[in-house]
């Protein structure tokens, strides 16, 4: 056990605390699951993710599966064991702000801020895409003379923004009605996703094979580095859960759901990947992106069945439209009544309980990122530099906050080995992985290419994507700093509305 005291956590402010604005505590740990497994998107990691990185490592999808999954599973021992100590709806921003440096807590903050906004405009396209697909199963193939495209970045950017706009509006009304809507469409999601894969596994085409699941057989050591990277992009998202950590009745429920979540996707992950083995050859699953999913349907079944794993994946775009917008708004909500952030992240509408404006203007801006993706004409390719951009600064993110519970609780290497492996070692472990991965893939961009081109077969452009991304917390950082005069620079700590004291220095709260 973790003494929240002796690790950090802020003692409970008295009652007559004038504190920061509070969410209200409404969730369970169901609901918890229900965010963070549709920010995860099994259904369109799946459908999507599997053939981005089947194109990098070929038929050993199970084996990079396995072994991204390994490193997760230390970042997310750090999250729960620190979640217990100091619950806070910035998580990894207030955590590694505190234990190593605000600098790079911060640059925590920002870049799964400005990951989640690219995630946010490219599963836009992705639902419209969709949208599309099944609108041409349906018979429906021109409107007012237009033909319809399914992977046109113009045409699904569009009918993307449609839907993005409603389920921030959801968002905006309230987490639980989100939390319940997101999880009906799970429902859904899984019993097809477990039908078609179990059906694929059982009458595929194709033998099984244990090489599958040996990743001594991957082409090269700079495919393995990308394929762990991009199955690192398949299971981001489980952290959704800690982000609500302020909304939750007991915060323990946060961790709970989090790793209740990253074990099911494994799972969902694994049967996919052997399923799309046994029915799909190397080069169909690589070629068809967006459309992936609806493909490996029509090989199992006929219309209008096969119609049904394109509606889960339309279902699972909206959820984790919706999803992406919920933590990101939270985020940006602790980092505001810091005052890293301006003020207008940070209001509560008094009517919902929750970030409202923020929730808003996040959708606004994911909306208006998506239409700047108009420079790369196709949907695939879109989808391709952003996978590769946000596993590269999401792993950076995971490797930071993992380092910052090692240095939290190394304390406790000298009193229980047992405790100080989990808390310490693999967490350290974890953190070398993904940092010497992307470390690799970055050199291995930069060697690849030379010169620049906004294409996503360029290495050039594939490591300065994630590099500006970077490169931009830097400057906010500073003007927080020096501009905003931000206390959270003098002490590292995050504000948390049940501990009003932390703001420090004589500042008030952000209202």
């Amino acid at each position: 056990m973790t003494d929240p005291q002796r690790y950090g956590a802020a003692p409970p402010a008295s009652a007559a605390s004038a504190g920061p604005p509070a969410l209200r505590k409404t969730l369970g740990m169901l609901d918890g699951v229900a965010i963070a497994a549709s920010s995860t998107a099994a259904t369109t990691s799946i459908g999507i993710g599997l053939g981005v990185t089947a194109g990098v490592v070929g038929l050993h999808l199970p084996a990079i599966m396995l072994l991204a999954f390994l490193p997760i599973l230390g970042i997310a021992g750090a999250y729960s064991r620190l979640n217990k100590v100091e619950p806070n709806a910035g998580n990894g921003y207030v955590w590694v702000g505190r234990s190593l440096s605000p600098w790079l807590g911060f640059m925590v903050g920002w870049v799964n801020i400005v990951a989640a906004v690219v995630f946010l405009a490219y599963t836009t396209a992705v639902t419209g895409s969709a949208v599309l697909q099944l609108a041409g199963d349906a018979g429906v193939h021109r409107v007012a003379g237009l033909a319809l495209d399914p992977g046109s970045t113009a045409q699904t950017t569009g009918v993307g923004i449609v839907v993005l706009v409603a389920v921030t509006l959801t968002a905006v009304s309230g987490i639980r009605t989100a939390a319940r809507l997101q999880g009906g469409l799970l429902v859904f999601e899984y019993v097809v996703l477990l039908g078609f894969c179990g059906y694929g596994i059982v009458a595929g085409p194709r033998p099984f094979s244990l090489s599958w699941f040996d990743p001594f057989q991957i082409p090269s050591a700079s495919a393995l580095a990308q394929g762990m990277l991009l199955s690192v992009f398949c299971y981001w998202g489980f952290e959704a859960a800690f982000s609500v950590n302020e909304e939750v009745k007991d915060p323990r429920q946060a961790s709970r759901a989090g790793i209740t979540t990253l074990v099911t996707m494994l799972g969902l992950f694994l049967l996919g990947s052997i399923a799309f083995q046994r029915v799909l050859s190397e080069g169909e699953l690589a070629g068809h992106g967006a459309e992936g999913l609806a493909f490996f349907g029509n090989r199992l079944a006929d219309q209008p069945l096969a119609a049904l794993p394109l509606v889960a994946l339309m279902f699972s775009a909206v959820a984790s439209l919706q999803a992406g917008v919920i933590p990101t708004a939270r985020a940006m909500f602790a980092m505001s009544r810091d005052r890293t952030l301006g003020p207008a992240w940070a209001r509560v509408s008094p009517r919902y309980g929750t970030p409202a404006a923020g929730t808003l203007m996040i959708g606004a801006l994911a909306a208006a990122v998506a239409g700047l993706a108009l420079v790369i004409p196709r949907l695939a390719d879109m989808i391709l530099a952003a996978v590769n951009a946000i596993g590269m600064v999401v792993a950076l993110s995971y490797a930071l906050t993992a380092l910052a519970a090692a240095v939290r609780f190394r304390g406790l290497l000298r009193e229980n080995w047992r405790d100080g492996v989990r808390a310490v070692v693999l967490p350290a472990l974890s953190a070398a992985t993904l940092l010497g991965l992307g470390g690799y893939l970055g050199w291995s961009f930069y060697t690849s290419a030379d010169y620049l081109e906004l294409s996503p077969d360029n290495g050039w452009f594939l490591l300065l994507v994630p590099s500006l991304m970077v490169a931009s917390g830097f400057l906010a950082a500073g003007w927080a700093k020096w501009g905003r005069k931000s206390p959270y620079f003098h002490t590292g700590r995050g504000t948390d509305a049940d501990a009003p004291q932390l703001l420090a220095v004589g500042e008030p709260s952000v209202r």
